[in-house]
């Protein structure tokens, strides 16, 4: 089909949406499914959740006056429809890359996106917020939340639900229901909501009563009270339970097929004009429209590079590539958790991410994926810990933010023997500002008790990792690594416990001291090998832990040297280049020190090597600044 007979490719905005006759957004739909299989074929992202919604993405736009009234996704994965239609299609090939679009909602992008999103679970506080504010206003909008069933699971989301059913604005919440997060969502939530949705006898009866009330038309207000007091008895009767919403004084409605445009259409303009807190319940099917995805909605989630045709993901990865920080570190728990019997595994539904997995095929008794919970699996593991468990909580750092009062309240502050696996530390590439990993190194090494650690390659993760559950380092523990390669082909070597609180020396140098954390380290291992043969050398620690540091080797440092760098993939206020200034400053040396790092600002997407060059700690901007310092000194 050419272009211009294309109805998709006439949608400029929601305003040429809606110009559109109702039988026409069922050929929309199809051209939006398809566009976006297309396109995220050959620029990888978040395929699944954007398919499955693309029936009620199109209903919103036609139905609602956006951007007037407001809509909210949810985390954001499921939003490039959302993005296509808003005036985004000919820019959406730039979608995560570097200085393209972003690819989640981002207010700075565009006026449709009414909140910007990246972590789960805030929709429907945000929205409560807005409908409150256009209330006191005086301003006649409608405010839509777009949450998933796995983001119900965070405590936030049920704290926005109760608070909007006192407040009693104007607030839709449209709860997704497809099953599934990134992996199958878990809980008894998941529970509840599969019993109301596969009740024959509850659907029979309530789809009689829906066909009844339509043959008189548009719903009257009798029928519709008459509606939901016949749907609250029924949901009790049949159920066994009175419905969790309504007991949040929310209208429950649904559940209802989430591809069924012309259906959505019509419930969506009847709820418009009910007043108050509503919930429509809709069921979808994740990766709709590919039958891979619809398949394995897991893998589908974000499959990178696939043929469009075929649906088959194409295998990028060379089989002489080291394998990556987060295999090496699924395969090192389980072999650990076979030998201790106290160690288990904890998640917030990232257990295929973080590569829990591997543990929990073999012993899935000590393996909880506690769904989007981060502040739960902190106090969780702080509660497993006090009777002697020795758990893994593995949480990406972007997310672990979501848990600071846990980390600190309920674990360092009583001194319990949590290890946090602080996954995709560090600038994590095309996801972009929500999901980088800045600061966990800065605030984790503010907290007393906390030994902080970052290994440089994979069999330094693998040695930290039994090193942490040695008796004798009990305690609040940190590990941090970042996403992809751990560098070291040969990492599964027997177990070497790490001194805790001592660096190491990886090249002896004449002209200056280079300190670096974590997997910056190889950077600064090949600015070593560029620069030698052009007689500039530098002796090279890696300081494994940021707390406590060794301060043994930084008074050698700083009375050998007058010229120190120091390397870090986190936020340079407070992190690594800090502690070496509060070091020498304490104790009365005198040196120029130059910091690389993250600088004070939201870094956006890009590839990790785009970023970390923008950031200037690679290896071209460490040989840079070594040249200049060691020129210098030359001059002088």
């Amino acid at each position: 089909m050419h272009e211009e007979e294309n109805l998709l490719f006439q949608i400029s905005s929601p305003e040429d949406l809606r110009k559109l006759k109702p039988d026409e957004l069922i050929r929309l739909s199809g051209e939006l499914r398809q566009y976006i299989i297309d396109m995220v074929s050959k620029n990888p992202g978040h395929l699944g959740a954007s398919l499955g919604v693309v029936e009620l993405t199109v209903a919103l736009h036609y139905v609602f006056d956006t951007p007037h009234d407001k809509l909210i996704w949810d985390v954001g994965h499921q939003a490039y429809g959302h993005k296509i239609l808003t005036g985004r299609r000919d820019r959406f090939s730039t979608n995560r890359t570097y200085k393209g679009i972003s690819g989640f909602p981002k207010m700075s992008e565009s006026e449709f996106d009414a909140f910007g999103t990246g972590h789960s679970s805030t929709s429907i506080s945000a929205a409560l917020g807005m409908a409150v504010a256009f209330k006191k206003l005086g301003e006649k909008r409608h405010v839509v939340a777009v949450i998933g069933d796995g983001a119900m699971t965070a405590g936030q989301a049920f704290e926005g639900l109760n608070n909007a059913g006192i407040a009693q604005s104007d607030l839709l919440v449209i709860l997704n229901d497809n099953n599934i997060a990134i992996d199958q969502s878990v809980g008894a939530l998941r529970e509840y909501l599969l019993d109301i949705t596969t009740s024959k006898a509850y659907n029979r009866f309530r789809n009689r009563v829906w066909n009844f009330l339509g043959r008189f038309g548009k719903f009257t207000p009798n029928a519709r009270t008459i509606a939901s007091q016949i749907q609250s008895g029924l949901k009790s009767t049949l159920l066994d339970k009175s419905n969790l919403f309504e007991g949040l004084n929310f209208r429950y409605f649904g559940p209802i097929d989430g591809h069924d445009i012309l259906h959505l259409v019509s419930v969506l303009q009847d709820l418009k004009r009910i007043p108050g807190p509503k919930l429509l319940h809709c069921m979808t099917i994740k990766g709709k429209g590919l039958k891979q995805a619809e398949q394995n909605q897991t893998a589908y989630h974000a499959p990178g590079i696939f043929d469009r045709q075929t649906g088959l993901i194409i295998k990028t990865t060379d089989a002489g590539v080291p394998a990556t920080y987060q295999e090496v570190f699924g395969e090192t728990m389980l072999e650990l958790a076979r030998a201790n019997t106290r160690i288990a595994g904890i998640t917030p539904a990232m257990i295929t991410g973080c590569s829990l997995c591997t543990m929990k095929k073999e012993i899935p008794e000590r393996v909880f994926d506690v769904g989007i919970a981060e502040q739960h699996a902190v106090t969780f593991s702080a509660g497993l810990a006090t009777q002697g468990m020795i758990p893994y909580c593995n949480i990406y750092s972007s997310f672990l933010q979501r848990a600071l009062d846990q980390l600190i309240h309920d674990v360092a502050l009583q001194n319990l023997h949590v290890i946090f696996c602080v996954d995709r530390g560090g600038l994590v590439g095309t996801d972009g500002a929500t999901h980088h990993g800045f600061f966990d190194l800065a605030f984790m090494r503010s907290i007393p008790n906390m030994t902080v650690s970052a290994p440089m390659n994979s069999l330094e993760l693998r040695n930290m990792l039994y090193t942490a559950q040695i008796e004798k380092n009990r305690g609040p523990f940190s590990i941090r690594y970042p996403k992809g390669s751990g560098m070291e082909k040969e990492w599964n070597r027997p177990f070497e416990e790490i001194e805790v609180g001592k660096s190491r020396l990886i090249r002896e140098g004449r002209d200056l001291a280079v300190l670096t954390i974590g997997h910056p380290g190889n950077f600064a291992f090949r600015a070593a090998e560029i620069l030698e043969p052009e007689g500039i050398t530098f002796s090279h620690y890696d300081m494994r832990f940021l707390a406590p540091i060794d301060e043994e080797v930084l008074h050698s440092v700083f009375r050998r040297f007058r010229k120190i760098v120091t390397v870090e993939d986190g936020v340079l206020k407070g992190g690594l280049g800090t502690a070496v200034v509060e070091f020498m400053c304490d104790n009365g040396y005198s040196a120029e020190v130059k910091r690389l790092g993250i600088p004070d600002y939201f870094v956006e997407h890009g590839t990790q090597d785009e970023l970390i060059k923008e950031c200037g700690f690679d290896t071209g901007s460490i040989v840079k600044v070594i040249r200049e310092m060691v020129l210098v000194t030359a001059r002088h």
